[in-house]
Parts: C-alpha cells; sequence; structure tokens
C-alpha cells in the first residue's frame, strides 16, 4: 500500500471527551506523518471535507467523513465515534489497532471504492472482514456482487480457492460461494482437514461434495448412450456395430475411472476421438462423431458451481452434521 509522508498540524484534543484520542505533540505542533494516498485531508466526499482522522497500529493517518462511518456501521465503530456535535468541535483522532492494509480495505468497502490497485492479499482481506463485523457492519451487507469487496474476494478464487471458498462460507456469503466454487473442482476432497470443514460447515460442506459428486454422477449417465447404430449394410451388419458400442463402453469405464469434475471437453474428445480410427464403415465414423459432439455439448451443460439454497430452511440433519463438525451432539441444540 503507497503512503505519503508529510508534515501535518496535529488537531487539538478535546480532554474531556469519553472517547480516547492520540495525544501526538511536536515542534511548533507539527511532526511528520504517514497518510493514506486514498484517504487524504484534501479528499471531499459527499462534497464534504473529512471531519475524523483514524490512525493504524502501524502510524498510517486515514482522513475520512464521520457521517459515512455512523451510516455503515451499526454500534458506532463499536463505540469509539464520538458524536457529530462533538466532531463538528474539533477534528477526532482515533487510534485502531488494525493495520493500515487491513484497515484501508475496511474503508473502501465503506465507501465501494475499488482497492485492487493495492492488491491485498488474501489474509488481509480475511482479517478486514472480521474487522466489519467488529466494527458493526454485517458481511451480507458489504460483499455483494456489485461492491468492490466482493470482486477482491473473488480475485483470490485462483490461487486459494478452498480458503476463499471457506471464507464465504463461514459468513453464509452465498453468491460469493457460488462464484468461487467452479475453481474448486480440482480441488481433492479428501485432502480436506478438520479445521477447514469446520470453517466451512455442514451446509457449505454438503453443497461441495453435491458439486463434485454430481458432476461426476452426470459423466457417468451422459457415456451411457452409444453412438446411435445405422441401419444394416453389406459392409457393416448388426454385429459389426456391435463392435462400436462394446468400444465405446470399454473407453467409457477407463473415462469415468481416471475423470475428476473438471474433465474438461478437449480431454473428453481426446479420450473417445481415437475410437474412430478402428472403424472401417463410414455411417459408424459419422455416428461416432455426431454422439462425441452431442456429448460434449451435454457435458458444457453440466453446471459447474455450487447451488445457492436459502439456509432458514436448513433440515435437521443439516443441523445434526454442523453439530457433528463443531464437536456438541446435544439433542437441545436442535
Amino acid at each position: 500500500m503507497d503512503y505519503f509522508d508529510f508534515n501535518v498540524p496535529i488537531p487539538e484534543l478535546d480532554q474531556t471527551s469519553a472517547v480516547a484520542y492520540s495525544e501526538r505533540p511536536g515542534p511548533s505542533g507539527s511532526i511528520p506523518v504517514t497518510i493514506s494516498t486514498a484517504f487524504q485531508p484534501n479528499v471531499h466526499v459527499d462534497n464534504l471535507r473529512p471531519d475524523i482522522v483514524l490512525t493504524s497500529s502501524d502510524n498510517v493517518f486515514f482522513y475520512v467523513c464521520l457521517h459515512r462511518l455512523l451510516a455503515a456501521s451499526d454500534n458506532g465503530f463499536n463505540s469509539l465515534l464520538p458524536p457529530p456535535s462533538v466532531s463538528d468541535e474539533f477534528t477526532p483522532v482515533i487510534d485502531l489497532p488494525e493495520s493500515a492494509d487491513v484497515l484501508n480495505v475496511v474503508l473502501h468497502s465503506i465507501h465501494n471504492w475499488d482497492a485492487s490497485c493495492f492488491a491485498p492479499s488474501y489474509e488481509t482481506l480475511s482479517a478486514a472482514i472480521a474487522v466489519l463485523v467488529r466494527y458493526g457492519m454485517q458481511p451480507k451487507r458489504m460483499i455483494l456482487p456489485t461492491t468492490s469487496l466482493f470482486s477482491l474476494l473473488l480475485a483470490q478464487a485462483p490461487l486459494q480457492p478452498i480458503d476463499a471458498y471457506a471464507l464465504a462460507a463461514s459468513y453464509d456469503l452465498g453468491e460469493l460461494a457460488v462464484a468461487i466454487s467452479p475453481h474448486l473442482l480440482a480441488y481433492q476432497l479428501p485432502s480436506l482437514t478438520d479445521e477447514v470443514s469446520k470453517r466451512i460447515g455442514a451446509v457449505y460442506l454438503k453443497r461441495l461434495f453435491f458439486l463434485h459428486n454430481g458432476r461426476m454422477d452426470a459423466l457417468g449417465r451422459l457415456l451411457l448412450h452409444p453412438p446411435q447404430p445405422h441401419p444394416e449394410t453389406p459392409e457393416c451388419d448388426n454385429e459389426q456395430q456391435r463392435k462400436l458400442t462394446r468400444a465405446w463402453a470399454l473407453a467409457s469405464a477407463h473415462l469415468v475411472w481416471d475423470a475428476r469434475p473438471d474433465l474438461s471437453t478437449y480431454l473428453l474428445q481426446a479420450s473417445l476421438t481415437p475410437l474412430e480410427r478402428e472403424l472401417s464403415c463410414d455411417l459408424c465414423k459419422l455416428s461416432l462423431r455426431e454422439r462425441i459432439s452431442t456429448l460434449v455439448m451435454e457435458w458444457s451443460a453440466v453446471k459447474v458451481s455450487v447451488l445457492i439454497m436459502k439456509l432458514r430452511h436448513v433440515s435437521k440433519d443439516d443441523l445434526i452434521a454442523e453439530n457433528h463438525l463443531n464437536g456438541t451432539t446435544s439433542a437441545d441444540q436442535l
């Protein structure tokens, strides 16, 4: 993250305020400070100048508008924000325990500004969501498909798909989980640890297993249908055509045995097209090509993401599984 270093006058402190403001004395009332490039003193929001300063644990200053923070937070930023009347008299400076990278993502999310230029890591984004919760902002309200934070989290999916999915699941971010799930088609489910499984939770874990198993079941069903036979000809009778059916069945069995949920259409074609080399009948070759072409289209239509289901309609079996993951089995908790 980029910052500016300036000599900035420190705001006067209200010693009677109940909010703890940081006191930073220096020669002539000014000291060198590090200021966020996005949240500077001269950046206007809603045609208003910043009227409050937030400082990170690594001493970076963020100049923001109090009304934006109050509107976003349900708990007054964990009761750290002064009332607007206090802010009108002087510029409060509030020390926060978060690092500048995390606080930068939080403030960009509040304003729905694009923070992709800062390239925040997965760890930073994960910490930022926890901070949003602490400061009275619900992730389901802050992380929507139209928000910048949604895009930042989705950008982590190719690099850390299971972690990104677990993060979305832990906050019940269904649309984000759906968007991330195609990146999990290549993930080996047996490698899931207990810790990650608990973070995901029973409901989203079941969806992930259903996605993998559903695609493999769909592949098996699609391959059950061999190429269509054609009317007998002097060169190719029913017995000759049954050879193609047997060859298709054998190739399909090998394909299903080795296939994974992320099987590509290219590999699907490459596994079945060689059957044509064993055929001498042009009609059989045409039937094989048509069946492979149809199969590719059918496989492309098989869903590649988990389904969104209303969690308010979770079954008792789901709750039992959730409690099992969390190590609780009491019937009273159901």
